[in-house]
């Protein structure tokens, strides 16, 4: 393996580690966010999302989901 390749693949694994100890974290603090959510939470951020705003869409969207299914519910009875 040459150097660049070696760099690459240390870089992928240095990048694992680090989604894996944001999924421990995640899971500590309660987010409730699921591998992929935290992935795309992740990337927004990495593209300039301002996390805090970031946040309070999530939780939002929590709310809405759950008057919606809240709505819903007495239908399905």
């Amino acid at each position: 393996m040459s150097n660049s390749g070696s760099a690459s693949g240390s870089a992928i694994l240095e990048a694992k580690q680090t989604f894996n100890t944001l999924q421990e974290l995640s899971k500590l603090l309660n987010t409730g966010l699921d591998s992929e959510s935290l992935a795309l939470a992740v990337r927004l951020c990495e593209q300039g999302a301002h996390p805090e705003a970031l946040a309070t869409v999530i939780r939002e969207l929590r709310r809405e989901s759950a008057a919606v299914k809240t709505r819903q519910a007495p239908d399905e009875v």
